[in-house]
This record gives C-alpha cells, sequence and structure tokens, in this order.
C-alpha cells in the first residue's frame, strides 16, 4: 500500500489556498514547473484531477474540495501539536486573542490568576472577531476573548464559553445630592456616549429605547470600550457602559453610576476549537472564571 506524501500535500494546500500557481509558488519560494510536478504526483497517487483551470485562476473539483478538508485538517493538528510540545516548559505559553473593542479591565480580571506566576508566559493580541477566529482555526492561538458570540457552519464549529455577564450602566459627572436619576424622564435630555451600532450593548439599548418610545441625545458614538472610557471621564457627558469598563474611575469618584440600564447587559465569551489537548493552564483559568461568575450569581 502506498504511503500518502505529506510533502505533496502541502504543495497542494499551498495552491488551493492561494487559487493560483503563480501566487502559490512565490509563497513557498519554489518555481511553478516544480510546483506543477508536485500537484501532478498527488494527482496521479489519488487517480484523480484536483483542479480545473478557469482562465488564470485554479478551481477544486470535487475530489480536490474532499482533499482540501483533510488538508486544513492535518496541518492544524500539526499546529496544535506544536504548540502542545511548546506549552511543557514550566506551566507554559498561553496565546490569547482578544477583540480590539473589547474592555480591558475584563482582560486584566480573566488573567489576573496568572499576571504574577513567574513559569506562564503570556502572549496577548488584539484584532477583529474575524481575523482573531482564524487565527485560532490554525493554532496560533489558544483562546480568543470575545463580547460576541462566534456562530459556527459545516466547516468549522466553535466551543464558546460564557465567562461573565456584566450589567450595562449610564455613568458621568457626579450629581448634586438629593437629585435621583430616574432612566425614562431624565435620558431624553443627557448628551450620550455610546458604542457603536456593531456592538451588542448598543442593539440592546436601541431595542429598549424604541420600545419606551424614548430619543436619546446621542453626541458621539464610539467603537472601542478604551476611549469610551476616556470620554466618559474627561468630556462631561454621560457613557453607556459595563460597569467594569470605569471601575477605578467610580471607585475614585471621578465618575458617578446614575443607573442599571434595564434588560441591557455585555456578555463576555472564550471562545476555543475542539482540540485533542486543551492546555492545562488554559483550563484553569476557564475553571476560575466559572467558579468566579457562580459566586457573583450567588451572592445576594
Amino acid at each position: 500500500m502506498s504511503r500518502l506524501n505529506y510533502h505533496h500535500l502541502h504543495y497542494f494546500w499551498a495552491v488551493a489556498s492561494e487559487g493560483h500557481l503563480t501566487r502559490a509558488a512565490e509563497r513557498l519560494h519554489v518555481s511553478q514547473s516544480a510546483l506543477s510536478a508536485q500537484i501532478r504526483q498527488l494527482e496521479e497517487q489519488l487517480g484523480q484531477p484536483l483542479f480545473l483551470r478557469e482562465g488564470r485562476k485554479l478551481q477544486l473539483t470535487e475530489l480536490g474540495a474532499v482533499v482540501m478538508r483533510y488538508a486544513e485538517e492535518i496541518f492544524a493538528l500539526g499546529n496544535e501539536l506544536l504548540a502542545t510540545a511548546a506549552s511543557g516548559q514550566g506551566r507554559g505559553t498561553l496565546r490569547i486573542g482578544s477583540v480590539a473593542t473589547l474592555s480591558r479591565n475584563f482582560q486584566e480580571w480573566f488573567l489576573q490568576p496568572v499576571l504574577k506566576e513567574a513559569d506562564v508566559r503570556l502572549v496577548l493580541e488584539s484584532g477583529s472577531l474575524d481575523e482573531l477566529l482564524q487565527r485560532l482555526k490554525a493554532h496560533e492561538l489558544d483562546v480568543v476573548l470575545s463580547n460576541r458570540p462566534a456562530l459556527g457552519d459545516d466547516k468549522q464549529s466553535w466551543r464558546c464559553r460564557t465567562l461573565a455577564r456584566q450589567p450595562v450602566v449610564l455613568v458621568g459627572p457626579p450629581r448634586p445630592e438629593g437629585r435621583t436619576f430616574q432612566f425614562e424622564r431624565d435620558l431624553p435630555a443627557l448628551p450620550l456616549l455610546v458604542p457603536s451600532r456593531n456592538s451588542e450593548i448598543r442593539l440592546r439599548f436601541d431595542l429598549l429605547c424604541e420600545e419606551l418610545a424614548l430619543q436619546p441625545a446621542i453626541r458621539a458614538e464610539v467603537d472601542d470600550m478604551a476611549m469610551l472610557r476616556l470620554l466618559a471621564r474627561d468630556a462631561g457627558c454621560v457613557a453607556l457602559l459595563p460597569a467594569i469598563v470605569v471601575r477605578d474611575e467610580l471607585g475614585k469618584g471621578l465618575l458617578q453610576q446614575y443607573c442599571v440600564v434595564p434588560r441591557v447587559e455585555e456578555t463576555f465569551y472564550a471562545i476555543t476549537v475542539q482540540r485533542q489537548y486543551l492546555p492545562p493552564l488554559l483550563q484553569d483559568l476557564l475553571r476560575m472564571a466559572a467558579d468566579d461568575q457562580a459566586r457573583s450569581l450567588a451572592a445576594p
């Protein structure tokens, strides 16, 4: 029985990913003729063509699409093997991707249990959810932290764990003593800072305002929680955000919480892929986050 040549399979995977022989050859630093020869040998071994030419582009045949799915799984598993081996030193390296708009305070809360451990190396990277999920799929990241769930499809199923649910509040400059805040009465008169429209918080807030027939005076829409936090502190406006984002400002009295917004909250997720071996360090962090959330829910 003949054995599969993984070198040929890697060349096929590169060409299929690029959809173009010339670009794949440049990426692999080989000649087009050498690359074509490798693909041809794989096709001869499998007994069927893997590509159809459409102009300058290459399209996968039905068998080519099947082989591509196997190749992606094989090379992803290889990346997982390398990551697992690398995590064997000390407690290991944990590679975390976080959505760029995610609260920095939340990230610090999640990582707090290991921040002072000398034998733990953290690699923290940010980006869009789509970018981070692609890197997670290739096992270049161990986990992605997000305030939006990842929706699976027939090609990829993500494992979404709920880490925490945080109330969303209105905060602003300290109000005169004795003046109570009433959401429906006082909201329309406030100069408001809100998350951008691609935020789950904003979606829920807009639906609430529509239901209550309120027309808030929105001064600015901000897609970055760090910037929203700065504007809430310095602009003299009222901001809509999770309480954890302005935890320090509230503690120092720089900002005052006016109210908890009804029926609006932010959910934080840890997204992973199915893998043979989940790093023990990540298992510990996920377990501690779950325990902390359970305690907060159980508290009166």
